[in-house]
């Protein structure tokens, strides 16, 4: 923090200057007031600076969390929000402990990408209440509030709070081409404040009263008897803020050189943000990615830049307080309007849609169940699908091949015989994972196997193998053998040996010395099996020895 302190206080300062509108409107938008987002990123904001993982991660109030917090205030009021607030806080540091953010790298960049879409969807349709100037309608579905809030601003038009809404949006949005280090967002807001109050535009209603400071820590909130009904609910929120935290700080080590965070210290220090953040009457908290994006862009270097954020923050709630009250509601929906389309990467969106359409899917799917749904379950659905998906694909990778055996055969053979042993012997190679996905594939191709004396199956090439692959390979032997077909196998690998002896596929042919160590092995048995069942005449000084069978000492081939 002592490396480059000025330019990280400068840093921090653009940063606030950013926060200050998105706080504001995100604490407006979860239910809970204006001061709560602004409490939120002054408390969370420093905690999580100092005990998170990344040097470079700012939190605060977040959209996401907003989608997430609208339903809980709904059915469980403020004290509610609170106490899920704490819970997942709690949760988040058990996280920690668990080490689980390691398992960040296995969510898919599809439902990542769509989990952002939706989110900015549902943002932007949030805002529609506040950009219209009508009172918001009941409900805590984002489609049905917004069509009952463009159906009360068709009955009564407030031209008045639509048009500093899209004001305070297109200068964002124009700004930002413009000129990308000037903070358009307090521009806007400041300049949409000043008309409200120069031109008395009564239709264009403030934030209301803030308080002048932050409030004494409490538990007073708390409600023992509903802690059970709330597990739910922060589940969800620790999910939330442990998914966005750490996909955040990633985002801020790919726009950095040598930075690197600790994804199980980042939730340990969101976790005591979130448990703080309630008792001062904030709301959850995570990483926010486009603030932290922000802090990088403005060369911040240590985690001084995310502390001089909320300490600035700190110094408007306790000095400010009376003239950020006088913030129109419709201009900090306008500053969200804004954030929601600049959220959405229309390129990123469209390499992940060209890229495979799987990827399409999940992508599409994850979006539209952020929108109808709720985060968790978006996730949830995206994960499940993005899984099936890439087993099928998996599983579309395992291939039965009929393969030439004469490479195999040991010694030297006239093409006679040659075609004399093809009609009596054919060898398989089985390819790629053979697990529960394509296992019963599998079974299918290698019962329509034709009428021979001999199968040799070459087992060195799979890959991994799960218990439903070894039994329905142990299903298709005995078929093989009722059909009076004589089956041995080769190149079985040390690490799948295990699950094949836990169901006992190989047993029977292990009984009749038929499990072999390598391919010419085994085509050196068959050829001595058909010799004995007088098809093949034996040649002087030739036949199978003991000693070619499978051997825990000879490598597989």
């Amino acid at each position: 923090m002592g490396r480059d302190p000025r330019r990280d206080l400068l840093a921090g300062l653009t940063v606030a200057v950013v926060a200050l509108p998105l706080a504001l409107g995100f604490g407006e938008t979860s239910g809970l007031g204006a001061e709560a987002g602004l409490t939120t990123a002054v408390v969370a904001g420093a905690l999580a600076a100092v005990f998170g993982g990344s040097n470079l991660q700012v939190s605060g109030p977040t959209g996401a969390m907003t989608v997430v917090l609208v339903p809980i205030v709904a059915q469980y009021g403020a004290s509610g929000v609170l106490t899920v607030g704490l819970l997942a806080g709690l949760l988040c540091v058990g996280l920690a402990a668990a080490r689980a953010g390691r398992y960040m790298a296995y969510v898919p960049a599809s439902v990542i990408e769509g989990f952002t879409l939706g989110i900015a969807l549902v943002i932007g349709l949030q805002q529609v209440p506040n950009a219209l100037g009508v009172t918001e309608p009941e409900g805590d579905r984002v489609l049905e509030v917004t069509w009952h809030a463009v159906e009360g601003f068709v009955r009564d038009p407030n031209w008045t709070a639509l048009g500093l809404a899209l004001g305070v949006a297109a200068v964002m949005l124009g700004g930002a081409r413009w000129r990308l280090a000037i903070p358009f967002s307090i521009v806007a807001v400041v300049a949409a404040t000043a008309a409200a109050q120069v031109f008395h535009l009564d239709a264009a209603e403030p934030i209301g009263d803030l308080p002048a400071g932050l409030p004494v820590p409490s538990l007073g909130f708390l409600d023992v008897s509903a802690l059970g009904s709330l597990i739910a609910p922060a589940v969800a929120v620790a999910a939330l803020a442990a998914l966005e935290s750490l996909l955040s700080a990633q985002v801020a080590d790919g726009m950095t050189v040598g930075q690197k965070h600790d994804p199980d210290r980042e939730l340990f220090g969101q976790g005591l943000a979130n448990i703080a953040a309630p008792l001062f009457g904030g709301v959850p908290a995570t990483g926010a990615i486009a603030r932290t994006a922000v802090n990088v862009r403005s060369g911040a270097s240590s985690r001084l830049a995310a502390l001089a954020h909320a300490a600035v923050l700190a110094v408007i709630v306790f000095a400010a307080a009376p003239l950020v009250s006088k913030i129109p509601l419709a201009a900090l929906a306008g500053v969200l309007l804004a954030t929601a389309v600049r959220m959405i990467e229309v390129g990123s969106l469209r390499v992940m849609a060209r890229a495979t359409r799987s990827d399409a899917v999940v992508l599409v799917l994850t979006a539209l169940a952020t929108l109808v749904l709720d985060l968790v379950h978006a996730v949830v659905i995206g994960m499940a699908v993005a899984g099936v998906l890439a087993l099928r694909a998996v599983a579309e990778q395992a291939r039965l091949d009929r393969v030439d055996f004469r490479a195999d055969l040991p010694g030297e053979h006239s093409d006679e015989e040659h075609a004399l042993l093809a009609e009596h012997i054919v060898a398989y190679r089985i390819d790629g994972p053979l697990f529960f996905a394509a296992a019963h594939r599998f079974l299918l191709e290698l019962s329509e196997v034709a009428d021979v004396r001999v199968v040799v199956l070459r087992l060195s090439r799979v890959t991994t193998m799960d218990a439903t692959g070894a039994l329905v390979l142990k299903d298709a032997i005995e078929k093989l053998h009722r059909r009076g077909i004589t089956v041995m196998a080769s190149g079985v690998r040390p690490g799948q040996r295990r699950v094949l002896a836990s169901v006992g596929t190989l047993d029977p042919l292990r009984r009749e010395g038929r499990v072999y160590a390598t391919t010419p092995e085994a085509i050196a048995g068959a050829r001595a099996h058909l010799q004995e069942a007088g098809l093949l005449r034996a040649r002087p000084g030739r036949k199978a020895s003991a000693a070619a069978r499978e051997s825990p000492r000879t490598g597989p081939r």
